[in-house]
C-alpha cells in the first residue's frame, strides 16, 4: 500500500504498527523519528526489526514517506504538528491513534488554521499491560476496533486508504464523529482507568499500614489491571478530555453514594436489584463485545443443486417483538412458544428486561413474560439500544411516548440512518414530547407525558411499523385514535391485541383503539416466518429437480403477497394442512421446480411482500422474460437501498437489471442467468440470504462479504439451507 510509512512514537502502538504493517507486507520501508533522549528505545525498535531505521531530525524523517502515523501521547500533539507543518506534503497521507480526537482536532486548528484534508484522525481500542516498543505485537490489533474519526473536510481518497490500511492489519472499522468519539471512549476508557488509579492508589496507601494486597486475589488484579498503564500517557489523556470526563466522575460520585444509603438503610431489594442490573448490562456488552469481535462472516456457495426435503424455519419476527411488548403490559404471565432467538428480536426483549419486567428465556423457542401492567413500566437506566431493529424502534415509539417517564431509543449504525419522522411526526400531532436528530434520525430522545390525544391519521405510505406505533399510542391517549391505511399491511399488532383481550375494532382499511382497556396474559404460539421461508421458496422454484416442505409457516393473509407473485410467476406452491393457532393462521407449504416466467408485480401486492422482494428479484433474474416492479419505493429505507443495492449485485453476476426511483426491471433468462462473482451484503440480512440462493442458478461460485447480519433475523439459515441441499459454506 505505501513505499515509506514513518512512525512517529514507536512504543506499544506505534511498534505493533510497524510490526502488523511489515508482517502483512503493507510498505517496503519502515522509518521512526523520535527525541535523543529516546534513542535506546528506537535502538531497540532497529535491532528487534520493527523499524528499518530511525531519525531525530523530523524533515529527514518524513522526505519520501507516503504515510506519517502519529503514535505519540495527546499531549504532544500540537508541537508534532508544528514540526512536521515546514515538510507537510499534499500527497503524503497522515493519521494518529490519539486516545481523544477532539484535542487532536482542535492541535491541527491551531496548528493549520483548519484541518488538512489528507489527515484522517483514528482511534485504535486496543492495548497491553506493558508499554515500550518490547511490549509491541503483530497481532495487537486484529479483531479490535477502530475508529475514525473524519471531519467534513476530509479528503475521501485518504479516508478510503487508512480504513483500508487498518483493515488489512486485522481490525474492525467504525466511523464516528469526534464529539461522540470522546464522549463514548470517556465512559468506557477513560472513566474506568481513573476509577483503577484511585482504588489503587486508596489501596496502596492501606497496604502500607498492613497487608491488604497479600489477602487480593485474582478478582482485584483483573479489575486494577489498567492502573498499570502509562502515568504520562494517562495524564495527557484526561488533561486532553476532562470536559467528558468530570460529569462522569460527578455521576459514579452519585452511584456509589446511592449504594452507600442502600447499606446504610438496609434496602436489600434496591441493592439486588442494582447489582442485577449490572450483571445484566455487563452481559449485554459482553454479548455485543463478542459479536463485535468475532471475524466477518463470508458466505461462499458454489453453483447448482437443487434443494430436497422439510424444514420448519425459525419463528415469525413481527409476532415475536409484538409478543414480548404485549405480554409484558399484560396482566398475568405469558407464556410464548416458538419465539424468534435472533439479535432483532432479543433487542426488543432486553428493551423490556431494562424497565422492569421480568423475563425468562429464550430457551428452545420458549419464553416466560411476567407482565407488569399497562402501567407497570420503569423508566430505563441507561438509553434502550435496539441494535438493527427498525420494528423494536418504530413500535416502541409510540409505546413509550404515552409512558410518563424519559426515554431514549438507539441503535447501531445502519438502525440510526434509517427515517423516524414517518412515526415521529404523527406522534407529535398526538400531544408526543419526541425528538429526533436534525434529518430526522435516531437517537429519539422521549420526554413523559400523561396528556396524549387521539387523533384520525391517514397514512401516507402503506407501513405496518407506522400503523402499530400508533395503535400502541392510542392505548395511552385520551379519545379515540384512528388509523387510515392506504393498501393493506400486515395486520399482527391489531390480532394480538384482541388475542390480549385488548378491543381493536377493524373497518375496511382502517382500526380504532383507545384506552379504555388492558391486556390479559395468554399463551402464545408463534409460526414460522413467512419471510425466512421465502428464500426457500424461490430456491426450490428456480432450482431444478427440487421438491421440499415448509412446516407450520404463519400464513396471515396480509404477509402471502410472496406466495401469490410466485405464482403469478408460474410456482407450484401447494398450501396444505391449513389450521388457526392463537388466532393467526398457518399452514405446510410444499414447492416444486417450476419454469417461472416474467411478470408485471401487481402494486397491490407490493406492500403484502415488501420484505420479500430482495429474494423476488433473484427468481426475476431466473424467469423468462421482463419482470417490472413498481410502487416499492419503501425498499429505498429498509436497512439498506434494497432496489439499489440488489440491481447493483445482479450486474455483478450478468444479469440485466435496472433500478427505477420505485422499483426494478429485470430482463430473465432460463439458462445461464446468473454468473458467478463476488457481491456486498451492505449489512443487510436479505441481501446476503438472496444473494446465497442465487447461488441454485449460478454457473460459476458467489461469494457474499459480511454475512455476519443474517443473524439478525435468521441465524439457522446457513444450517437450514445446507440441509435440504445449498451448497454454502
Amino acid at each position: 500500500m505505501f513505499n515509506k510509512i514513518c512512525i512517529i512514537g514507536v512504543g506499544l502502538i506505534g511498534g505493533s504498527i510497524a510490526r502488523a504493517a511489515r508482517e502483512q507486507g503493507l510498505c517496503h520501508h519502515i522509518v521512526a523519528f523520535g527525541r535523543k533522549k529516546g534513542i535506546e528505545n528506537l535502538r531497540t525498535a532497529k535491532r528487534l526489526g520493527v523499524i528499518d531505521e530511525y531519525y531525530f531530525d523530523i524533515e529527514r524523517a518524513v522526505k519520501n514517506a507516503d504515510c506519517v502515523i502519529v503514535c505519540t501521547p495527546v499531549g504532544v500533539i500540537e508541537q508534532i504538528f508544528r514540526q512536521l507543518k515546514p515538510f507537510w506534503n499534499k500527497q503524503t497521507i497522515y493519521t494518529d491513534a490519539g486516545s481523544t480526537k477532539g484535542s487532536v482536532i482542535e492541535a491541527a486548528r491551531t496548528v493549520f488554521s483548519k484541518v488538512p484534508n489528507n489527515f484522517i484522525p483514528a482511534h485504535p481500542i486496543a492495548g497491553a499491560e506493558n508499554s515500550g516498543v518490547e511490549a509491541s505485537q503483530v497481532d495487537l490489533f486484529k479483531n479490535k476496533r477502530l475508529i475514525v474519526t473524519p471531519v467534513n473536510s476530509s479528503c475521501p481518497q485518504a479516508l478510503s486508504k487508512v480504513v483500508e490500511f487498518w483493515k488489512k492489519i486485522g481490525s474492525n472499522i467504525s466511523v464516528m464523529d469526534v464529539d461522540h468519539h470522546d464522549a463514548v471512549l470517556a465512559a468506557t476508557s477513560h472513566l474506568p482507568h481513573v476509577i483503577a488509579f484511585a482504588l489503587v492508589n486508596l489501596l496502596g496507601k492501606k497496604d502500607q499500614q498492613g497487608d491488604v494486597f497479600k489477602y487480593a486475589a485474582g478478582g482485584f488484579k483483573d479489575f486494577t489491571r489498567i492502573a498499570s498503564s502509562d502515568p504520562t500517557m494517562w495524564l495527557d489523556i484526561c488533561n486532553a478530555n476532562r470536559k467528558e470526563i468530570i460529569p462522569l466522575i460527578q455521576q459514579m460520585q452519585l452511584e456509589l453514594k446511592n449504594i452507600e444509603q442502600m447499606l446504610d438503610n438496609n434496602e436489600n431489594q434496591q441493592l439486588l436489584e442494582t447489582f442485577t442490573h449490572a450483571k445484566k448490562a455487563r452481559q449485554r456488552f459482553l454479548n455485543q463485545f463478542d459479536n463485535h469481535m468475532s471475524q466477518s462472516i463470508t458466505f461462499n456457495v458454489q453453483p447448482g443443486g437443487s434443494l430436497r426435503g422439510e424444514i420448519r424455519v425459525p419463528g415469525d419476527k413481527s409476532m415475536s417483538h409484538r409478543s414480548i411488548m404485549l405480554g409484558s403490559l399484560a396482566e398475568g404471565t405469558t407464556h410464548v412458544t416458538g419465539f424468534l432467538n435472533a439479535e432483532d428480536a432479543l433487542a426488543t426483549l432486553q428493551a423490556f428486561r431494562a424497565m422492569g419486567v421480568e423475563i425468562e428465556g429464550p430457551e428452545n423457542g420458549k419464553v416466560t413474560i411476567h407482565g407488569v401492567g399497562k402501567h407497570g413500566l420503569k423508566e430505563p437506566k441507561e438509553p434502550l439500544n435496539l441494535g438493527n431493529s427498525g420494528t423494536s424502534m418504530r413500535l416502541l415509539s409510540g409505546l413509550l411516548a404515552g409512558q410518563t417517564f424519559n426515554s431514549v431509543l438507539t441503535g447501531d449504525k445502519s438502525l440510526s440512518s434509517r427515517p423516524m419522522k414517518r412515526v415521529t411526526e404523527p406522534l407529535l400531532k398526538m400531544g408526543a414530547n419526541i425528538e429526533t436528530q436534525a434529518d430526522g434520525t435516531a437517537p429519539l430522545k422521549i420526554t413523559g407525558t400523561s396528556s396524549l390525544k387521539g387523533i384520525d391519521y391517514e397514512m401516507p405510505m402503506a407501513s405496518a411499523q407506522v400503523k402499530s406505533c400508533l395503535l400502541l399510542a392510542g392505548m395511552y391517549a385520551n379519545g379515540e385514535t384512528t388509523v387510515k391505511e392506504p393498501a393493506p399491511t400486515r395486520d399482527h399488532t391489531e390480532r394480538m391485541l384482541n388475542g390480549f383481550s385488548y378491543p381493536v375494532i377493524r373497518e375496511g382499511n382502517k382500526a380504532r383503539i383507545n384506552s379504555e382497556g388492558k391486556l390479559l396474559a395468554v399463551d402464545i404460539d408463534v409460526p414460522s416466518d413467512i419471510s425466512s421461508a421465502a428464500f426457500f421458496l424461490v430456491g426450490a422454484s428456480i432450482a431444478p429437480d427440487s421438491d421440499i416442505t415448509l412446516k407450520h409457516v404463519g400464513v396471515n393473509p396480509t404477509r402471502t403477497g410472496i406466495i401469490e407473485i410466485l405464482r403469478l410467476m408460474g410456482a407450484k406452491i401447494e398450501v396444505l394442512n391449513e389450521r388457526t393457532v392463537g388466532g393467526e393462521p398457518v399452514a405446510d407449504l410444499r414447492v416444486v421446480s417450476s419454469q417461472l416466467k416474467g411478470i408485471e408485480i401487481p402494486e397491490e401486492l407490493v406492500p403484502l411482500a415488501i420484505d420479500e422482494f430482495p429474494v423476488l428479484f433473484v427468481a426475476a433474474a431466473c424467469a423468462e422474460g421482463e419482470t417490472k416492479l413498481t410502487g416499492a419505493k419503501e425498499l429505498r429505507v429498509k436497512e439498506c437501498d434494497r432496489i439499489q443495492v440488489m440491481a447493483d449485485g445482479l450486474k455483478i453476476l450478468g444479469v440485466d437489471a435496472q433500478a427505477t426511483e420505485d422499483g426494478m426491471i429485470i430482463q430473465g433468462k432460463v439458462v445461464d442467468s446468473i454468473s458467478g462473482g463476488e457481491v456486498e451484503s451492505h449489512d443487510d440480512h436479505r441481501i446476503a440470504m438472496s444473494f446465497s440462493i442465487a447461488g441454485l442458478k449460478a454457473t460459476a461460485p458467489i461469494t457474499i462479504n459480511d454475512c455476519e447480519n443474517v443473524n439478525t433475523s435468521f441465524p439457522e439459515f446457513r444450517e437450514l439451507a445446507m440441509k435440504l441441499g445449498l451448497k454454502l459454506k
